[in-house]
C-alpha cells in the first residue's frame, strides 16, 4: 500500500510572504472569520493521529519544501520589567496573584538592555525579545521601550517585544521605532482558555494580533502545552494560530514550567511524544512559520530536542534566562547544534 504524504495547505498559503513582509503585514487582519478558516478542528485532531513516524515524515517534507532543515534562528529574551503583573494567568510566575516569590521590579535602564542585547549578539543570537510583566503598556513606558527598539536594532537585531495588550496607536508608535515582531500568544485553545485565565478575554488577545498586523509589524504567536488540555483542546490552538489571516510568521510552543505557588504547579507533565506531535502539527499547519521551541526546553533532554528539529522546529530561545525560569545555556545549545549537523543564523554587522 502506498502512503500518501500529500499535505493540505491553505488557500493563503500562496500570498505568506517569509518573515519580515511588512507590506504583507500591513493589508492582513488577525481575527478568522467563516471565509478565512482553512483548518478545522477536526482536521488538526487527524493530523495529532497520525502514527508517529507518518507525522514526522510529512512534517519533514513541509519544513524542507521552505527552510533549509538545519538551519536555526536563535533568540534571546530579556525580562525588562519583571513580576507585580494584575493579570491571574495560571501559569505565570510573574502574576500578583500568585505567591511565587518573584517581586515586582521597575523598567529596567536603557543601558542595562543594551549591554544585554549586545551580548546575545556576540554569543550569536539574531533577534533579541523583551519582555514586560503588563497588562498593558502605559505611553510613558511604551516610549522608553521605543528607545530600546531603536537601540537594538542599531546593533544589528532584529526586535522583538511582548508588553501585553495593545491600543491601535501604541502599535503604530511601535511600528514607527523600528519594531520588527511583536509577540501576543493565544496561550491555549478557546474551550480551554477559561481554565487558565479570568482578567483577559480570547478576544481581547485578537484584537491586539489585529493592531499589530494593521500597523505593519510581523506577528509572534503562539501557545502552551501540558496545562492538563486534551489533544483536541491543542489541536483548538493550533487551528486557532493556522487560521490568523495570514498566520504568524513566527508561533513558539512553550512546554509548561511548573512554577511552585502558581495553580498549575502539581499538573501531569505532557507526554514528551505529544510535545514532539505538537510541533510537527504546528509545522504542518503553518509551512512558512518559524516554530520555536520555547519555555520548558530545560526540561527536555538533548534526544527530545532532536526530535523537536526533526519535526520542524527551526528557532529556539538562547541563553541563560527566559523571563523568570531556566533555559539550557548557551554553551552547551551550541554543542546540540554542532552534533547535530546544523548552524545558526548569522546577524547583521
Amino acid at each position: 500500500m502506498t502512503l500518501d504524504t500529500s499535505i493540505p495547505t491553505r488557500p493563503a498559503d500562496a500570498g505568506h510572504t517569509t518573515r519580515g513582509s511588512a507590506a504583507h503585514a500591513q493589508t492582513a487582519h488577525a481575527t478568522p472569520n467563516a471565509s478565512t478558516a482553512r483548518w478545522t478542528v477536526a482536521s488538526v485532531v487527524a493530523l495529532f493521529d497520525l502514527p508517529f513516524n507518518d507525522l514526522l515524515f510529512r512534517a519533514q517534507q513541509v519544513h524542507r519544501a521552505h527552510f533549509d532543515p538545519n538551519l536555526v534562528q536563535l533568540s534571546t529574551l530579556l525580562s525588562i520589567k519583571t513580576g507585580g503583573c494584575p493579570e491571574d494567568c495560571a501559569y505565570c510566575p510573574q502574576s500578583a496573584h500568585h505567591d511565587t516569590g518573584v517581586d515586582a521590579d521597575k523598567l529596567m535602564p536603557l543601558d542595562d538592555v543594551l549591554d544585554a542585547a549586545r551580548n546575545a549578539k556576540a554569543h550569536g543570537a539574531t533577534r533579541f525579545c523583551m519582555g514586560a510583566a503588563w497588562r498593558s503598556p502605559k505611553d510613558h513606558h511604551l516610549e522608553q521601550v521605543a528607545q530600546m527598539v531603536r537601540g537594538v536594532k542599531a546593533l544589528g537585531l532584529e526586535t522583538c517585544v511582548t508588553l501585553g495588550m495593545l491600543r491601535e496607536d501604541q502599535a503604530h508608535s511601535l511600528k514607527q521605532a523600528g519594531l520588527d515582531y511583536y509577540n501576543h500568544n493565544l496561550d491555549t485553545s478557546p474551550e480551554f482558555y477559561g481554565q487558565i485565565i479570568s482578567t483577559r478575554t480570547y478576544q481581547d488577545r485578537l484584537d491586539t494580533l489585529e493592531h499589530v498586523r494593521d500597523a505593519g509589524i510581523n506577528v509572534c504567536c503562539g501557545g502552551i502545552v501540558g496545562m492538563g488540555e486534551s489533544r483536541r483542546e491543542r489541536a483548538g490552538l493550533i487551528a486557532q494560530l493556522a487560521n490568523l489571516d495570514p498566520y504568524p510568521e513566527s508561533v513558539p510552543i512553550n512546554n509548561l514550567v511548573q512554577v511552585e505557588g502558581t495553580p498549575l504547579a502539581g499538573t501531569a507533565a505532557i507526554d514528551p511524544f505529544e510535545f514532539v506531535r505538537t510541533i510537527a502539527v504546528a509545522r504542518i499547519a503553518m509551512p512558512r512559520a518559524m516554530v520555536r521551541l520555547s519555555a520548558g526546553r530545560e526540561q527536555m533532554d538533548e534526544a527530545l530536542q532532536a526530535l523537536c528539529f526533526a519535526a520542524g522546529a527551526n528557532s529556539i530561545f538562547y541563553g541563560d534566562k527566559l523571563l523568570t525560569t531556566g533555559n539550557p545555556q548557551a554553551d552547551a545549545d551550541r554543542r546540540l547544534l554542532e552534533r547535530l549537523g546544523m548552524r545558526s543564523e548569522t546577524a547583521a554587522n
